[in-house]
């Protein structure tokens, strides 16, 4: 859901216009086509708002996934973390649930766009109130881009959709992992990608929903932390993964998952 334009450096760009589908312009309906990993994913999302940067890209790249296995991603937003997962995993089935009718219409044209509508769905609901579509059964896999702010701290941005992906509602923190959690299996994984300054908020909660954490610091501004049912309730820090070198640019590592889809080993 928490997509973030405002995270570092946008890896999207436009994609010509021989390569819209058809009825779609980067000015038709306020939506614009945009690519991922190096043209590997188009992405259908809104021009203003909330548009995807970094974050989505990482997160898919961190998930452990292999073929045949289901992933469930909550707060899909436009789909961005599951289609750069689809087009790194081959034969992954990816379930995107998000709170946001219209994202997820155009998460379901992108999975149409790309030739993945077999192995991606995407559903509109609420975690609190889940659908059975994402109840049913359990995951191999649970990501999560989850809202970064606390209700009631921090600049509300002006932008109803951008509001709602960046700053708690009902659900807070310890709602979104408990849910998360509780719909992976027990040989399985759960890994959100958040704000820095929460990592240890972000452990706690993984902890009282049984799980273990492990924590990867992005830089100093993000992390990725990946939850699992071995060792309940320990924390263990990796080394900081810079991802920008002291002139500002990606690190080549940081090009390799951004734009050649290489995975994020945690």
């Amino acid at each position: 859901m928490n997509e973030h334009a405002d995270c570092m450096k946008n890896p999207t760009s436009s994609s010509p216009a021989d390569e819209r589908p058809p009825g779609r312009s980067d000015d038709n309906g306020g939506v614009s086509l945009d690519a991922l990993l190096g043209g590997r994913v188009r992405l259908l999302q809104p021009r203003q708002g909330l548009r995807a940067a970094i974050d989505p890209v990482l997160l898919a790249a961190s998930i452990p996934a292999l073929a045949g296995e289901h992933v469930l991603e909550v707060g899909c937003g436009s789909g961005a973390a599951a289609l750069c997962l689809a087009a790194r995993v081959a034969d992954v089935h990816i379930v995107g649930l998000d709170v946001q009718a219209d994202l997820i219409a155009l998460a379901s044209e992108s999975a149409e766009l790309n030739d993945r509508a077999d192995r991606l769905s995407f559903v509109a609901g609420d975690l609190l109130v889940p659908p059975a579509a994402v109840t049913d059964a359990p995951f191999d896999h649970v990501m999560a881009n989850p809202p970064f702010a606390r209700a009631g701290q921090g600049r509300v941005s002006p932008d109803p959709a951008r509001a709602l992906a960046s700053v708690e509602g009902e659900a807070k923190l310890a709602a979104w992992v408990a849910f998360c959690a509780g719909c992976m299996k027990d040989s399985g994984t759960i890994t959100f990608i958040h704000r820095a300054d929460r990592a240890a908020e972000v452990a706690t909660a993984f902890a009282d929903a049984g799980l273990a954490a492990t924590i990867l610091p992005l830089g100093t501004r993000r992390v990725l932390v990946r939850g699992n049912k071995t060792g309940h309730g320990t924390v263990t820090y990796l080394s900081v993964l810079d991802l920008h070198e002291t002139d500002g640019a990606f690190t080549p590592l940081a090009e390799a998952i951004l734009r050649n889809a290489h995975p994020l080993v945690i």
